[in-house]
């Protein structure tokens, strides 16, 4: 609905007639004694039970907490220290067992070498007794040869005479 400016002014003369002042109720200096009586009641009320009853439990609680926390991290740091111990254990048991891995590859290696070294002497030894007798055949067939190249020699020899001669030749002239 609009007001109109006549309508505001019944309105006003309407107020002053039945007596209404027109200032704001609390700040109204008829009411400010009552208005400050129950502020500072409900202040004291308010201020009573904050200080006895909430503020207590609050500080029960953080205390709780700030004890919870303590112990949290006085749990964390043990636990901390006993992992570091066990990576401490497990990084030298793991250094051990790589020296222990390294010490059987080096024997394993010695003991191959070993056996290795052993069965190239026995193959050296038996070519060694094979090459030596592969040489003494060798000489023997050598002998024969050249006593027999003699022989060969005299009949050659008596086959050519034979053919550009024709004749016969004795053993002592050839």
């Amino acid at each position: 609905m609009f007001i109109t400016p006549a309508m505001a002014a019944e309105e006003t003369a309407a107020d002053a007639a039945s007596g209404a002042s027109g200032a704001f109720p609390p700040f109204d200096p008829t009411y400010m004694a009552s208005q400050l009586f129950w502020l500072a009641l409900t202040f004291g009320i308010l201020y009573f039970i904050m200080s006895r009853v909430a503020l207590p439990r609050i500080g029960g609680i953080l205390e709780d907490r700030s004890v919870r926390i303590a112990q949290d991290l006085d749990e964390a740091a043990r636990l901390k220290e006993e992992t570091d111990a066990s990576i401490a254990a497990y990084e030298q048991e793991l250094a051990d067992a790589r020296n222990q891995a390294h010490k059987i590859g080096q024997s394993a290696k010695e003991e191959a070498s070993a056996e290795a070294a052993a069965k190239r002497q026995t193959a050296e030894n038996a070519l060694e007794a094979k090459l030596v007798d592969a040489e003494t055949r060798i000489a023997g067939i050598k002998a024969k040869a050249l006593t027999e190249v003699d022989g060969i020699a005299e009949s050659t020899t008596e086959a050519i005479v034979k053919e550009l001669l024709g004749g016969t030749v004795t053993k002592a002239d050839i």
